[in-house]
């Protein structure tokens, strides 16, 4: 078993963090938990054995590849919470709001607010009252659609989360061009908008290149800021089985987090007997927080010392000679960069050393087929884009892209984030296919570029908004700056939340406020055609169907294309060629509709829409077709390694970064506690050591967090508890969204505009805590 540092994979580097593998009992007992806690425990198991399903429901949690021949149960704890969640027996009626007013409720945990359950009736907000008061469905859309009709569709933001269907996505967007505007930000513009930006321009392609067929077929895997046992714990099943064929999986992460650690298969009776646990990571390199681009510069730089060793030698060659020459543009470039590029500063900006990187490249060498796999920890960046390029650089030195069992792998977060944007919700209109849509609807389309998140939070704090219409989410929760931003949505003219459950953007909300409480994707979908079904794109590219099996919370609710319908013809023109009531009555038709707007991915939808495992849209990349500028797959040269040249920290400062426990996905606070770190509060900083040492501090201090930059606005947030834990030195983790304050507007990723929520400069100053001894 290989080592690094002088530890064995499977044990954590600090006596206070816990050492529970992901998945085992601990993951059984959660789910029985929460389906008691929720007030479903036989109702919710029995779902449970439909959920990623082909004759089942899709999870609404993360978008993980669904395989074709699912095991018995396919679904994780993550999706087991999320489940429980939305079926859950608990309701929300006009009554609740009558025995709480929203300025009481504003003093509620979020965790509290979703707990509370289900919203079951479109309600208005009363201003005299301080309350939501109920509305009838048709009133909310008339007064909907007549404010809109007086506003400048510029000014109006059309936002989603990243769990609407593919049908709903497609209307949804539709609506927003009727009306007049790209303004269509999503869940993507903060979190994987990196990988949207910089895939195009290196291999052609916004998606990854791989497939679940892949993960049986590599030799080989390398992980980069990616928390698999609790952000996409179903491909644990993927990373165990490469494991038990001898597959290394090299890790590069600023925590060591459980799930790369060791995972007992629950679905293991042997395994669940005897304890006995996979080692997934066989190398963990505990990389410092925005480390990522010299880390990675440091493995190519070892790839090619070792090239350059091979032909001064006449060896084997490191790199893969004859694929670059042809399918690559830009090597020479590149490759002079990471030759020149000095490992002092390589191993200070990683927080490495140069054994331990070429320690990594020396197992990437030996490998034939490697798969990179990475999430928001590489994108959430001032440099988020040019960290993906230079995963992609790193795979194409070795022609890691394009063939079996190797390629670049992106874990989306929401189950339906990617598939949003494949039919249609993006603001940007090159990416949207605005004379197809004038060709089948008769509408001319606007041709101008709508507002992303970040800028759409500009445009609120400017006060140039008029309306926020959001499908899902949690908006005010999920954005950066509160304390500038709470204010700001306050004074918004109009807001409407499509939602299931209470949530903060409920209560801070615009001057004139509507909640529309939808359908589950789990609940029976019952139209005027019958049963409807909707559909999903994974992570991977592959789109599923989606058949609803819970009876619905109440016969209120509306479902998501009904209310999306309902907005549109309260608010257009009516038009002809779009039959908004017949593509309610029978979903088919909108994919009908899909299929005749993106015919290359949606041909034959509706008779593929059930195909075990789903029906994968074209990558051409994987084909090794380059759809680039240049024809070929592109090198580039990175601009800097620094972790972040506009945001340095100063010397008494330390970098802080955002991460998601195991009792939440997103914004829902399933529960305080995180038991793969040992927290009961969410309120916490996690610290190296020598850091507390340095500052004077012990655990259970309580402290404040400060952003550590001069521009005129105070940004805190007050009584955080610190726990000293196995963070690199100078670096600090802390839970999202708690730490949002701390993150200014302005602090985004270049080019994509992706909040860097992982690298943030702050001061922590003691405010309480446990008595100290006097000396």
């Amino acid at each position: 078993m290989s080592k690094q540092g002088g530890k064995e994979p499977g044990k954590t580097g600090e006596p206070n963090e816990p050492k529970v593998p992901a998945g085992g009992w601990g993951s059984l007992k959660e789910v029985g938990t929460i389906l008691f806690r929720e007030r479903v425990p036989f109702e919710g198991a029995q779902l449970l054995m439909h959920q990623n399903k082909p004759d089942g429901f899709m999870c609404v949690s993360c978008s993980w590849a669904k395989p074709a021949h699912p095991h018995p149960a396919e679904f994780c704890e993550s999706g087991a919470k999320a489940t429980a969640w939305e079926v859950t027996s608990k309701h929300i009626g006009a009554d609740f709001f009558k025995r709480h007013t929203l300025r009481e409720l504003e003093g509620w945990h979020d965790h509290e607010l979703e707990e509370a359950g289900r919203l079951t009736v479109p309600m208005r907000y009363d201003g005299a009252l301080d309350r939501y008061v109920e509305i009838s469905w048709d009133r909310a859309f008339a007064e909907i659609g007549a404010e809109l009709r007086k506003m400048d569709p510029k000014n109006v933001v059309f936002y989603s989360s990243g769990r609407a269907s593919l049908e709903t996505s497609y209307m949804y967007q539709l609506l927003a061009r009727m009306y007049g505007n790209n303004n269509l930000p999503d869940s993507s513009n903060m979190c994987h908008e990196s990988t949207s930006v910089a895939l195009p321009k290196t291999i052609g392609v916004p998606i990854g290149t791989v497939v679940l067929d892949d993960f049986d077929q590599t030799d080989c895997i390398f992980f980069f800021g990616q928390n698999v046992g609790v952000n996409s714990p179903r491909m644990l099943h993927q990373l165990q089985e490469a494991r038990k064929r001898g597959v290394p999986i090299v890790t590069f992460n600023p925590l060591r987090e459980r799930g790369l650690v060791s995972f007992v298969n629950p679905q293991s009776p042997t395994e669940m007997l005897t304890g006995h646990e996979t080692v997934i990571s066989t190398q963990y390199h505990q990389v410092k927080a925005g480390g990522d681009t010299a880390a990675l510069m440091g493995l190519c730089k070892a790839v090619l010392e070792a090239d350059d060793r091979a032909v001064a030698e006449g060896g084997p060659r490191a790199v893969d000679a004859a694929f670059i020459a042809e399918h690559c543009h830009g090597f020479d470039e590149f490759a002079a960069a990471a030759r020149a590029c000095g490992w002092d500063e390589i191993e200070r900006e990683a927080g490495l050393t140069r054994a331990q990187i070429e320690q990594a490249a020396g197992t990437y060498i030996h490998a034939k087929s490697v798969i990179g796999v990475y999430g928001m920890g590489l994108t959430q960046h001032r440099n988020g884009v040019q960290n993906v390029q230079m995963l992609v650089n790193f795979l194409l030195l070795r022609g890691n892209i394009g063939k079996p069992g190797a390629g670049i792998c992106p874990v989306r977060g929401h189950s339906n984030v990617q598939g949003q944007r494949t039919v249609g919700i993006t603001e940007k209109p090159e990416l949207a296919p605005l004379d197809k849509l004038q060709e089948l609807y008769g509408f001319e389309p606007p041709r101008d570029k709508g507002m992303n998140t970040v800028e759409a939070c500009e445009a609120i704090r400017d006060r140039k908004v008029q309306a926020l219409i959001s499908l899902g989410g949690n908006l005010v929760r999920a954005v950066p700056e509160h304390g500038v931003m709470d204010a700001a949505w306050r004074a918004l003219p109009l807001t409407v939340q499509i939602s299931t459950k209470l949530n903060r953007s409920h209560l801070v909300h615009g001057r004139t406020a509507y909640l529309l409480p939808c359908l589950g994707r789990i609940e029976i979908d019952r139209q005027a055609g019958g049963e409807q079904s909707v559909s999903m794109e994974d992570s991977t590219g592959c789109m599923h169907g989606s058949r609803g099996r819970a009876e619905p919370v109440a016969d209120t609710l509306l479902s998501e294309p009904a209310i999306v319908a309902g907005i549109a013809k309260a608010t257009l023109d009516a038009n002809p060629k779009v039959d908004w009531d017949g593509w309610v009555a029978d979903y088919a038709k909108v994919r009908d509709a899909i299929a005749a707007t993106y015919p290359k991915i949606f041909h034959d939808f509706n008779d593929r829409m059930w195909t075990p495992g789903g029906f994968r849209k074209p990558v051409a990349a994987s084909r090794r077709e380059w759809k680039t500028p240049t024809g070929k797959a592109n090198f580039t040269v990175p601009d800097t390694l620094s972790t972040d040249p506009d945001m340095p920290v100063p010397a008494d400062a330390l970098r802080l970064f955002t991460v998601r426990s195991d009792g939440q996905f997103n914004t829902t606070i399933y529960s305080l506690e995180d038991r793969f770190r040992g927290t009961t509060d969410r309120k916490v900083l996690l610290m190296a050591g020598a850091d507390m040492a340095r500052l004077g501090l012990a655990d259970g201090d309580i402290v404040t967090a400060s952003t550590a930059v001069d521009d005129g606005i105070e940004r805190k947030v007050e009584g955080l508890s610190v726990k000293e834990y196995g963070v690199p030195a100078g670096c600090v983790a802390g839970y999202y969204p708690e730490c949002n304050p701390l993150i200014p507007l302005w602090h985004y990723a270049k080019e994509s505009k992706v909040p860097a929520a992982k690298s943030i400069a702050i001061r922590i100053e003691r405010t309480g805590g446990p008595a100290r001894p006097l000396h």
